[in-house]
């Protein structure tokens, strides 16, 4: 649901052009021509191209070329790939105005190679190659009938050094681009590709079509309706926080530590779990403590890969797996035995029909009166076969640890982490938002994690000790915000959102439940001569909930009441007025 995001300066227009631009077209043929309906995970991605910036969907990569190599050599490679991965010949046809629902594959064709040719590349070569494919990322992909690659080879004297490429993510994503760049490399060599081993797009879409697809399907609709309808509905839940629906703009941080790499090794053997196991604990942990929350809810883009079937196939199976994990265990060694189990559940369900699961998405968080929050986006790449982006792949410098700014992007999320490698180094990017997160406290996070990692190196971790050991200080809620339903809430933003969902009307909501147990919000709505019914007052709340200020959910109870009583900021003057009508608010099924 989120591209890989792109990184590096933007240093096109900073460098001189190149000496010529000509433009080869290639032709290929001998693959078979086939037709389908799409992947679910196609149709997860076109549901994206068709309505969100390409700049932001499209996804890029730069393959470098041995010295030495012909212009040749380069364009029968990706003739190869062309014919070898039946997603690279896929086009998606459908009319205006409506998404496509099939897919066909060519069995010949052509594309087009952008040769721009230097007397020296400036600047920074791998840096001014990164530049080129990303600017490749603008303009819509036509899905009916481009190639799915756009392709810029870099040469010096008519030599190639790069391709740099922008891909449309209904074909690849980044586990596919590591993939092709991998085989490029090998044909350059000339070395002989192995037999494909994993199915192309049309059989991965009748494998998900069968009877045991569609049951995989339907239980990880289920699972996701668990989590929607029970966990909290946003990570950040806090004054200063935004909702999820507002994009901000947040500046890359990246750490690499050698101390990170080490700790990270060392709890892995003291524990017992793989690396992956306990660096995803170690996330969760300090997610949910920086968030003061009793569970983490992030989403796992990189997880649906772990079949046989999908390991290696072009295509594109970008799903979430979204993982909930209960972080109330006494120590860290238990969370961690605690997460092996949850990610393995997550990744089971990571394979939906992406239509229906939005569909739910709306049912659910309307009947919930809430707004599901895609808050947290952790995703681990660092056992890909091939780094996704070569000029942020280096190994940085000799420093045990060092923490960089880079440029900043569009944040559809609240907090995005890459992990690109664990050794030698732990190399992790983050996008913290600015409206939950000053620049000192992203940091702060990274360096945390580090910390952590270190102490579970040595021992168990209390998680009680977390603000000590990490110097992550939860996050700071005034005393009217309480815990409602397993969110966190501020009744006061929820009585303001509604009066402006009712246009006005005097609202009152009062916080009622049994001692010792979880609250619920009762409102109280003086209507005068407004025909108003608690329906339609629930209905108009949900609407402004995704625009709303943050920790406002729809009260469980609306009571209608004719005229507001003469102290209207006492609960007891609300309860003793004469009910018009009442209604229940959300829904609590599962």
């Amino acid at each position: 649901m989120t591209p890989t995001p792109a990184v590096g300066k933007d240093t096109m227009h900073q460098n001189p052009p190149p000496l010529t631009t000509t433009t080869v077209t290639v032709a290929y043929a001998g693959g078979d021509e086939r037709r389908g309906p799409l992947t679910m995970g196609q149709a997860n991605m076109i549901r994206c191209i068709l309505r969100d910036d390409p700049t932001h969907i499209n996804i890029h990569d730069v393959w470098p070329v041995p010295e030495g190599t012909s212009p040749a050599a380069v364009t029968d490679a990706l003739r190869a790939l062309a014919v070898r991965h039946e997603g690279l010949r896929t086009t998606f046809p459908h009319p205006p105005g409506a998404a496509p629902v099939d897919q066909v594959v060519a069995a010949e064709g052509t594309f087009t190679v952008t040769v721009l040719d230097h007397a020296e590349l400036p600047g920074d070569p791998a840096e001014y190659a990164e530049a080129v494919a990303r600017a490749a990322r603008a303009g819509r992909f036509a899905l009916e009938r481009e190639f799915p690659m756009r392709i810029t080879l870099l040469t010096v004297n008519g030599q190639p050094a790069y391709v740099a490429l922008a891909f449309s993510h209904a074909v690849a994503d980044g586990s596919a681009m590591a993939i092709l760049r991998e085989e490029f490399a090998e044909l350059l060599a000339g070395k002989e590709l192995p037999e494909l081993t994993s199915l192309p797009p049309v059989d991965l879409a009748a494998v998900e079509a069968s009877p045991a697809g569609l049951r995989k399907s339907e239980a990880s609709l289920r699972y996701w309706e668990r989590i929607l309808r029970t966990g909290p509905q946003e990570m950040f839940a806090e004054p200063r926080g935004r909702r999820p629906g507002t994009d901000e703009e947040a500046r890359q941080l990246t750490l690499r530590s050698r101390r990170g790499g080490r700790a990270l090794a060392g709890a892995a053997r003291r524990t017992g779990h793989p690396e992956a196991t306990v660096l995803m604990a170690a996330w969760c942990a300090l997610v949910a403590h920086r968030a003061g929350q009793d569970s983490c809810v992030t989403a796992v883009p990189s997880a649906n890969r772990f079949h046989a079937r999908v390991a290696r196939s072009v295509t594109t199976t970008s799903q979430d797996a979204l993982l909930h994990l209960d972080v109330r265990v006494p120590a860290f060694d238990a969370l961690v035995s605690r997460t092996w189990g949850a990610v393995l559940n997550a990744y089971r369900h990571s394979q939906f029909d992406s239509v229906r699961l939005w569909e739910m998405i709306d049912r659910v968080t309307a009947e919930r009166g809430s707004h599901f929050g895609r808050d947290v986006v952790f995703n681990d790449v660092s056992a890909l076969p091939a780094p996704l982006l070569g000029t942020e792949m280096q190994i940085g410098g000799e420093a045990e640890q060092e923490l960089t700014w880079g440029p900043p992007q569009a944040l559809p999320t609240r907090m995005l982490a890459f992990t690109y490698r664990t050794a030698p180094q732990l190399h992790i990017s983050l996008w913290a938002a600015p409206s939950v997160f000053t620049p000192e406290e992203a940091e702060g996070f990274l360096s945390g994690l580090v910390l952590l990692l270190e102490a579970a190196a040595a021992g168990d971790v209390p998680m009680e000790a977390l603000a000590e050991v990490t110097g992550i200080r939860p996050a700071e809620r005034g005393p009217d915000w309480l815990r409602v339903d397993g969110c966190w809430v501020a009744p006061d933003a929820v009585r303001e959102t509604l009066g402006r969902a009712v246009g006005g009307l005097p609202v009152w909501v009062q916080v009622t439940g049994a001692s010792g147990a979880e609250p619920d919000l009762t409102a109280y709505i003086a209507c005068g001569d407004t025909p108003l019914k608690p329906e339609e007052a629930h209905r108009a709340l949900t609407a402004l909930i995704p625009a709303a200020g943050s920790g406002v959910l729809a009260p469980h109870r609306y009571v209608l009441v004719e005229n507001p009583p003469a102290e209207p900021d006492r609960s007891d003057a609300w309860r003793r007025l004469n009910t018009i009508n009442e209604g229940t608010g959300r829904s609590r099924q599962v």
